[in-house]
């Protein structure tokens, strides 16, 4: 994998940016200047994102992001591409680099403790560990490790109201619970696990690196990983190694597909899948129809159509 042409770095970095459009500007055009492509988010508390390039640009942009305020210990996880997995190149100004809808929290001085990848087996092995899934239920569907709760939420923000909920449980007969979460890359349990000490828990762990850095560093053979990991890119799903997977993506609503879904009826190519047709009107499909058709026309000329995008990860 190391000989593929096209390098990607997912990276994420809470620090305190007290005025994150002023950064926009000088990043975007590093980014551009060097030919990398993909989306990063901009924030007060920090950066967030993944990009795609050449060796030389992504060091470039890497040595840009690591010059920002607070940034010069920004860590990444690498992996490589046959082909370059975004279309364009975006830098975004948000509330929050990855929204938990929790203003309070302090993922940085709060955060839980990490547990690195070669460590985590141990952990997730003892019965008294509560092992949680912090991912959305269409990423859990086709991947998690062995005896993860799923807590089946739709997005990122409602992982606090289902915690309350449960908690109770996880709490009973007195006992002090020893919890420890994951996500794909680290960051959405950089504030899960902020959150839950910050409801009076104290014994919280989390997966240093996420997902991504487990699968990269720990052999096939010792892994407690079942399935694939979903990630917000054009290789839709990685495996052990970080092998690019073997799912699709549908373009209507963004979910990971298995070769068996491709099969599905209601399954068309750029229009609907069996897990959003129920979500669509007629009215909708067919516009979803028209910009596929654009889109791969587009493709033919060997340029690409606007419409096309990514998510932010």
């Amino acid at each position: 994998m190391s000989q593929l042409p096209i390098r990607i770095a997912a990276l994420y970095h809470f620090t305190r940016f007290e005025d994150p459009a002023a950064l926009r500007g000088p990043l975007l055009a590093c980014a551009e200047e060097n030919g990398v492509r993909g989306t990063l988010l901009l924030a007060h508390e920090g950066i967030n994102g993944t990009i795609a390039g050449s060796d030389a640009g992504i060091e470039a942009v890497l040595e840009h992001i690591r010059s920002l305020p607070g940034c010069a210990s920004l860590d990444w996880k690498e992996s490589r591409a046959e082909e370059m997995p975004f279309h364009r190149t975006k830098v975004r100004l948000k509330r929050e680099i990855v929204t938990m809808g929790q203003p309070d929290l302090d993922p940085v001085e709060g955060v839980g403790t990490y547990v690195d990848p070669q460590d985590w087996n141990a952990l997730i092995a003892d019965p008294d560990t509560i092992l949680i899934d912090t991912r959305n239920d269409y990423e859990v569907a086709i991947g998690t490790f062995t005896g993860a709760i799923d807590p089946q939420t739709k997005s990122f923000r409602e992982f606090p109201q289902w915690f309350r909920a449960r908690r109770a449980e996880f709490e009973a007969e007195g006992r002090k619970p020893k919890i420890a979460m994951f996500c794909t890359g680290g960051i959405r349990c950089e504030k899960s696990t902020a959150f839950v000490r910050g409801e009076g828990l104290d014994e919280v762990y989390h997966l240093k690196g996420g997902i991504l850095k487990y699968l990269e560093e720990v052999p096939e053979a010792e892994s407690r990983w079942e399935g694939e990991c979903f990630v917000f890119d054009e290789r839709v799903s990685v495996k052990h190694g970080l092998d690019v997977g073997t799912h699709s993506l549908c373009r209507a609503c963004r979910r990971p597909l298995s070769e068996a879904d491709l099969q599905h009826a209601h399954y068309e190519e750029g229009v609907s899948c069996h897990q959003c047709f129920g979500e669509r009107s007629d009215e909708q499909r067919q516009r979803y129809r028209e910009r596929h058709k654009q889109a791969k026309l587009a493709e033919a000329r060997g340029g690409e159509h606007i419409g096309r995008r990514e998510e932010d990860g």
